[in-house]
């Protein structure tokens, strides 16, 4: 089910697709992100990493009530300090949601299933 904003000119339906779309472009301008990782990685075990076409797969949009949640699955360059690029990615994906957007985001969450030497 699409969410949905209301504006002085009508509504607008947003899907979760898009919303994981935005969220994983946001982060990708990060710096220490190599890429998006899948999900599927917690039951396979084995660090997937995707693409630029693939920005969707690599985030989950959970909605409770009027907030939006976002996990966010990456793979980090080695040499990085994990915290802080997870902190970064948190707060450019909060800021592009909520403001640029304006969507309501209660969370960011991070799991970071990867570290990769960056070329």
């Amino acid at each position: 089910m699409p969410l949905q904003l209301s504006t002085d000119l009508g509504k607008v339906f947003i899907t979760d697709e898009v919303i994981s779309i935005i969220a994983g472009s946001a982060a990708m301008e990060c710096y220490g992100l190599v890429g998006m990782a899948s999900r599927k990685q917690l039951k396979d075990g084995i660090a997937e990493l995707l693409g630029r076409e693939n920005l969707s797969r690599g985030v989950e949009v959970r909605r409770e009530n009027e907030f939006l949640h976002i996990d966010l699955y990456i793979i980090v360059s080695y040499g990085t300090k994990i915290s802080e690029v997870a902190h970064n990615i948190q707060s450019k994906v909060k800021y592009v949601l909520n403001d640029v957007v304006g969507l309501q985001v209660d969370h960011v969450h991070i799991f970071v299933q990867g570290v990769r030497v960056s070329r």
